[in-house]
């Protein structure tokens, strides 16, 4: 399982940077995650795992997705520039989707 993670991570479009453009983040938790590799890794690490399973669903599911990620963004900005909060998020948040991987039937 996470050689398929790591494998989807460098050949990710998205490459070594945030997930969104470093160059006009304003809020608290989005400055911080640009100025620590840790945070910059983790944000890239979720987004690309988010989109990969976002894709594997059908609508009802996917939107439930959606609505989940847009929740945790929310709860992701309660932190503002708390380099420890901002982990915790982050490993949470992976360890949900790790586990929804988890959950899908696969052929092999």
């Amino acid at each position: 399982m996470k050689y398929c993670w790591f494998m989807l991570l460098i050949f990710s479009p998205l490459g070594f940077s945030a997930s969104f453009d470093c160059a006009k983040a304003k809020a608290p938790d989005e400055k911080a995650i640009c100025s620590n590799p840790k945070l910059n890794d983790l944000d890239v690490e979720l987004s690309v795992k988010y989109h990969f399973l976002r894709g594997l669903f059908a609508m009802g599911v996917s939107g439930e997705m959606y609505d989940n990620q847009n929740a945790w963004l929310k709860q992701r900005q309660k932190c503002k520039g708390s380099t420890t909060c901002l982990l915790q998020s982050y490993r949470q948040r992976i360890q949900q989707l790790d586990t929804l991987y988890n959950s899908i039937e696969k052929p092999i």
